[in-house]
């Protein structure tokens, strides 16, 4: 890699992980080298753009002959930190934390959740899948046990900081919060928030805004119709 990360823009962050998905389909295509004109085409972004991203981390690709298909994604799997495993536990074990549980792609990425955490006794003891619901008293004993790297909190907006912060104590390195409100954690401990709310937002932003494009393009199209008649 050879460079230092710790300026790149969360922007570039975001983007690896759809760089390494796309060669994922590559590999099982059985394909061993790409140009990144051709994975333009193929994913979207300006070949100066991938250019400049993956220059970010090093040069991986050799002039006249592209990228190593299988090269790039291992770089990239490395960069993202995907080359070992993480152990995870859920806290809060409703609908949500349930839909996060039986998302089993985690396990072929390397995200291995070890257990759920929940307060209401008809949940405690009770399997999710093939993981083991506990009670939430028992959480910091549990993760600095079984070292735990991730916690993902799935509770309401009230409990979620106290969560962060029990999690913290405990040691885990990451959380992922799908509570809805923001939380403060250590600098010590990577912090990704997931707001559904903002996500479904964006979403009408972007069909509205292809309504008002679509909108004035048929206003235009009257207007020159007019003037040749």
């Amino acid at each position: 890699m050879g460079k230092n990360n710790a300026k790149i823009s969360n922007a570039v962050i975001k983007r690896l992980p759809r760089y390494r998905r796309y060669l994922i389909e590559l590999k099982k295509k059985g394909v061993e080298k790409i140009s990144s004109k051709e994975f333009s085409n193929l994913i979207g972004y300006t070949a100066s753009q991938i250019r400049q991203d993956l220059n970010n981390f090093g040069g991986f690709g050799q002039q006249g002959y592209g990228y190593s298909v299988d090269g790039l994604y291992k770089e990239i799997s490395a960069i993202l930190g995907l080359d070992k495993e993480y152990r995870m536990v859920i806290v809060g074990a409703g609908n949500l934390g349930q839909a996060i549980a039986k998302y089993t792609h985690f396990h072929k990425q390397g995200f291995k959740v070890c257990a759920a955490f929940d307060i209401n006794p008809n949940l405690i003891g009770k399997d999710l899948d093939g993981i083991e619901i506990l009670d939430y008293e028992n959480i910091v004993e549990y993760v600095e046990e079984e070292e735990i790297d991730i916690g993902i909190i799935c509770v309401n907006r009230d409990n979620a900081q106290e969560v962060a912060d029990k999690l913290s104590f405990a040691g885990v390195k990451g959380i992922w919060n799908f509570a809805p409100t923001d939380i403060e954690v250590p600098t010590h401990v990577a912090l990704e928030v997931v707001h559904l709310s903002d996500s479904l937002h964006s979403l009408a932003y972007h069909m509205n805004d292809i309504q008002k494009k679509e909108v004035a393009q048929d206003k235009h199209n009257r207007e020159e119709e007019n003037l040749r008649d």
